[in-house]
């Protein structure tokens, strides 16, 4: 499987897992900026404010700190990255997910 990032390794450490995690918890659940805006919506992605680069994923005081960190929902999240994350799946009018190219 090829790797979207050169340090996507990161994303798969006990380390992240248990920040991402336990953030997730300290912030009740909820994408931060629905919940700005008035909207309960669940947030389903921990993200990184300062974007992480092979060299920040290396350092905890930015990997690893809830000061750089955001529970946001998709549509939030994609917003974030202005589409510059290619969907690996979509959802057609029948409801069925489908793998794209």
């Amino acid at each position: 499987m090829k790797q979207r990032e050169p340090f996507q390794k990161f994303y798969n450490t006990t380390a992240w897992k248990q920040c991402r995690e336990g953030y997730k918890r300290y912030v009740g659940g909820l994408c931060e900026r629905c919940l700005a805006e008035g909207l309960i919506t669940p947030g389903v992605i921990v993200h990184h404010k300062i974007h992480l680069t092979p060299e920040l994923a290396c350092d905890p005081a930015v990997a690893l700190s809830y000061d750089n960190l955001e529970l946001l929902c998709w549509h939030h999240h994609e917003e974030e990255h202005k589409g510059r994350m290619k969907k690996r799946f979509e959802v057609d009018n029948a409801g069925r997910v489908i793998a794209r190219d």
